[in-house]
């Protein structure tokens, strides 16, 4: 005892303060380096109130000894030692090891002393300690009254701190931890919930009037479920009454309804998303109370009559509050609200249970008015008002138009509004008949010396007027073949040409009077003379005329068929024409003549015969031409008949075979017609054609 106070008289004494941190570091002098001796320090460590300080040792070296005798470090609280260490590691029985020290509160006091010498030839390094502050649970603790609970009914543990709190129907008093009855209950927003009288099951008190509200998101609706044990005092002087005790139910709208007696209610559908509860008792009688588990349900949307022609997804037996409904119409059907079509409708159950958007209608569509078919029509065979899966007929005006094969062309209206029935999709054309006159055209007549045409048998017939008289055909809407000497003269000036079709007499185009016209001439667009056409020769002697209008084909106007490229001749055809008459007057009637087809021995003959007696040079015959004509004469196209077609006829349907080209003097014995061979030019009339 002598030689410690021996060594704390001498012995220098330091004293640190820690600030009140949450957390620090605690080391021996020099550290880590060995300590001094003849050292006594002390340190007062504290954390924020509310918080227990906690130590740990993550190294401890100091001179070991009996009961640390000589150096030691001492833990304490309040004066009183948590513990005394030495030694080198947690074998050592007095060594701390890694374990931490707890204190009681929010304070610790460490003191490290040393002696005057270290006997050990080792140096000690000392110590090194890491505090902090840990959250104390004060409710698992009792009050400083050693009361059983620092809260009258319910603790809750904060960081740092404690909170009191009351059970459901009891108010916090103003000392913050005891308890008093409070029957304002509060509003109950939560969907569902357990709700009771104060005290319950316990009797409830007397002279209390308890308030509770429900309130839920609208849309929803409060049901009521009340359990068996229910009992509020009922007076029964006068019949049942609820005149001192009572559990009284409101629901806007609705009359007040008061509950009492011994009899559970058992459940009770609100149909609002609010209602209040009042809980009344008096001073006097006595009442077990009331517990009830409220619940809420979705509010329901109806929906009246459905959809006709549709359907609704999806397809529940009921639809409530949020729920979302598609409607979809069947094919063939369209969406509409009111008169507007719409592309789609979707529409959500509101919270006062009405659809936010009223049900739509499906009504069947319609394709619009069919195309109108040009030189044809159409007739409805089922359905009417060019609704969906109506069905028309197309035809043409027969007999001068034709679908090709077909007699007529069925479309449908379909889902997609269009007209529809066509395997590749293209709408029906109705092309012109070529080569079938209404009148029979007989084997008798001429052009030259004979009578006049019947009306309408040759109504390809085309009067041309260049200057002279001349003649064309028809071949298609807008297309006219003539020679091509006949626009030799006006070149490209199409304004120089006219053309008329329609008519046997040539009155029905001109008056009386010279050029004065009861007709108007078809508007032509461009002429197209054969490249290969070289006057004075008259090889390659044809040419197109295109017009700017397609003519509409009837009766008294027919295309004529074209042949097949480099097609066989028959032995016989018709020519027609306003050329010359036998006694070489211009000719009022359209004429025509059945006349053979003569080998091209014959004609090479006839022609060389005529070079030799009239001493002049002529046209030679080409291989695009051939001739035709009586070795008798008399019956012969002539000056004027130009361009006109020289028909053949296969299997009941004329075609052209010739153009009337040239000649020499018109039906003279031995002497042949010239016709421009039309099979030699069937691709390049085609040509032309699609090319322009």
């Amino acid at each position: 005892m002598a030689r410690l106070q021996q060594i704390l008289s001498v012995l220098c004494v330091c004293v640190s303060v820690c600030m009140m941190d949450r957390f620090g570091q605690v080391q021996s002098p020099l550290y880590p380096k060995p300590y001094p001796t003849n050292v006594q320090q002390q340190w007062d460590l504290e954390v924020p109130h509310g918080y227990q300080l906690q130590i740990t040792f993550n190294y401890l070296d100091i001179e070991p000894s009996f009961n640390c005798y000589y150096d030691s470090l001492t833990v304490l609280h309040s004066k009183k030692i948590l513990g005394k260490f030495c030694g080198q590691n947690s074998t050592d029985s007095h060594h701390p090891g890694n374990k931490p020290i707890l204190s009681p509160s929010n304070r610790l006091q460490l003191v490290f002393v040393t002696d005057e010498s270290n006997a050990d030839t080792h140096q000690h390094l000392g110590f090194s300690a890491f505090y902090q502050a840990v959250d104390i649970d004060e409710c698992s603790f009792p009050d400083s009254d050693n009361s059983d609970s620092r809260c009258a009914q319910i603790c809750l543990n904060t960081l740092g701190s404690y909170l009191c709190a009351c059970y459901h129907g009891y108010q916090l008093r103003a000392d913050q931890h005891s308890c008093v009855l409070d029957c304002s209950g509060g509003v109950f927003t939560e969907p569902e919930g357990v709700l009771s009288s104060p005290g319950y099951p316990n009797a409830a008190p007397l002279g209390v009037t308890c308030l509770y509200s429900i309130s839920v998101q609208p849309g929803f609706q409060i049901s009521l479920n009340f359990s068996d044990s229910f009992h509020i005092e009922q007076i029964d002087a006068q019949g049942p009454s609820c005149l001192f005790h009572w559990l009284q139910l409101s629901v806007p709208g609705e009359a007040p309804i008061k509950l009492c007696g011994d009899q559970s209610p058992g459940i009770i559908h609100t149909g609002s998303h609010t209602v209040d509860l009042e809980f009344h008792t008096d001073g006097h009688g006595q009442s077990g109370g009331f517990n009830l588990r409220y619940t809420t349900q979705r509010v329901e949307c109806k929906i009246e009559g459905g959809i006709q022609n549709g359907r609704i997804t999806p397809n529940f037996p009921k639809y409530f509050f949020r729920d979302y409904i598609q409607v979809r119409c069947d094919t063939g059907y369209k969406l509409m609200m009111g008169e507007m079509e719409i592309k789609s409708y979707r529409s959500m159950c509101q919270e006062n249970g009405r659809w936010h958007l009223p049900l739509p209608e499906c009504r069947i569509i319609d394709c619009g008015e069919p195309r109108n078919l040009l030189n044809g029509g159409y007739n409805f065979l089922s359905g009417s008002n060019n609704e969906y899966q109506s069905v028309v007929q197309y035809n043409c005006h027969e007999p001068f138009y034709s679908f090709g094969g077909k007699n007529k062309v069925n479309l449908t209206c379909a889902a997609d509004r269009k007209w529809r029935g066509l395997e590749n999709e293209i709408f029906p054309y109705c092309a012109p008949v070529c080569g079938r006159p209404s009148v029979v055209i007989g084997s008798t007549g001429r052009v030259l010396g004979g009578s006049r045409a019947e009306k309408h048998s040759f109504p390809w017939q085309v009067f041309l007027k260049v200057g002279g008289r001349g003649g064309a055909i028809v071949i298609g809407e807008k297309w006219l073949l003539t020679a091509a000497h006949n626009l030799e003269k006006v070149k490209d000036s199409k304004e120089e040409v006219e053309a008329y079709v329609g008519s046997n007499n040539v009155n029905d185009y001109f008056g009386d009077k010279k050029d004065e016209f009861l007709s108007k001439p078809l508007p032509i667009e461009s002429l197209h003379v054969h490249p290969g056409y070289k006057s004075p020769s008259y090889d390659n002697d044809i040419a197109l005329i295109k017009l700017t209008s397609p003519i509409t084909f009837k009766d008294n106007i027919m295309p004529v068929c074209l042949p097949e490229q480099d097609a066989n001749l028959e032995t016989f055809g018709w020519v027609s024409g306003f050329g010359l008459t036998e006694s070489y007057d211009t000719a009022s009637y359209l004429r025509y003549i059945r006349l053979p087809v003569v080998d091209q021995t014959t004609c090479h003959s006839s022609i060389k015969a005529v070079k030799k007696e009239k001493n002049i040079d002529v046209s030679a015959l080409t291989d695009n031409m051939f001739c035709a004509g009586l070795q008798e004469g008399g019956k012969d196209t002539c000056q004027g008949d130009s361009g006109s077609g020289f028909v053949m006829k296969n299997k009941d349907v004329f075609y052209a075979a010739g153009i009337v080209s040239w000649g020499i003097d018109c039906g003279i014995p031995g002497r042949y017609g010239m016709y421009t061979r039309i099979a030699r030019y069937t691709n390049w009339i085609q040509e032309i054609m699609e090319k322009n």
